[in-house]
């Protein structure tokens, strides 16, 4: 599967039908991988592939300087990073017509498995222009997909905010989990602005709830489970639990997951009169 990536890779560089391959490499030190710009096709061998790939690369296909620098860019994802793609493009924040989308049979990532991808069910990326591999060991029947927020919300509505008191603490307004997501794509984001101050941007419990609520409802019906929030937060915040909540509040009164259909319209911005509106009071 690495070689058939490799050989792929660098016919697409040697073809001229990309400027640069955006994938993973190997760390230095350690199993961890790190993004790597490869753009000679000699240099294909430092691609690889392994459970440590957990960046979703599709982030870097919103950074100007990579945009101005690279016209064609390809980008190697995973199922739940493909999704991210979907989102993007509807969002009108990527042209599909000057990329490739080079899609890896994934059956998750993470020792022991992750949380998320124990309940992925889009193991085969979807809407790639080419999918390379074949998912082995992947589970037959996937967690439910909300699990552990079922689990969260056999709380009580005290206990669990005494929890997120507990968790958003020790927020210290990082944004390390802005950076990390692809649909946070702002030039300037509404955490930074001054005149007038919207969120507090000091570390303290009033001011972290003010960001990560605003932030997981700017991610309503956008977030694709990728988790990536949640893994480089260095607080240990298990941020995924927010996304979750409102994920399935659009499946639930929407039927909308985003990033799975390429011609649905965005759960946000549209119209149906099937929609439920037992929230009118």
């Amino acid at each position: 599967m690495l070689e058939q990536l490799r050989q792929t890779c660098r016919e697409l560089l040697e073809e001229k039908k990309a400027d640069v391959i955006i994938g993973y490499g190997q760390d230095t030190e350690g199993p961890g991988t790190h993004p790597v710009f490869i753009t000679k096709p000699e240099d294909v061998a430092q691609l690889v592939w392994s459970d440590r790939c957990f960046a979703n690369l599709t982030v870097y296909l919103t950074n100007k300087l990579i945009l101005a620098t690279y016209c064609r860019p390809a980008v190697i994802v995973k199922g739940c990073d493909a999704r991210a793609l979907v989102v993007l493009e509807k969002d009108s924040q990527v042209n599909r017509e000057t990329m490739t989308a080079i899609g890896l049979a994934c059956a998750g990532v993470g020792e022991p498995r992750a949380a998320k991808c124990a309940a992925c069910d889009v193991h085969m990326p979807r809407h790639t222009d080419l999918v390379i591999g074949e998912v082995e060991n992947a589970p037959v029947a996937p967690s439910p997909r909300y699990a552990a927020l079922e689990e969260f919300m056999m709380k009580t509505p005290p206990e669990r905010l005494q929890y997120w008191l507990g968790e958003l603490s020790r927020c210290v307004k990082c944004y390390a989990c802005r950076q990390v997501c692809p649909m946070c794509y702002c030039e300037r984001c509404l955490a930074d602005k001054n005149r007038p101050t919207c969120i507090d941007t000091s570390a303290h419990l009033k001011g972290n709830f003010a960001w990560q609520i605003t932030r997981a409802f700017h991610q309503a019906a956008r977030c694709v489970g990728c988790d990536e929030c949640t893994r480089v937060c260095p607080a240990g915040i298990d941020l995924r639990l927010l996304n979750l909540s409102l994920a399935r509040a659009a499946e639930a009164n929407f039927a909308f997951r985003p990033g799975l259909d390429r011609d649905a319209a965005p759960a946000v911005g549209s119209y149906s009169l099937q929609d439920k509106e037992n929230f009118i009071q």
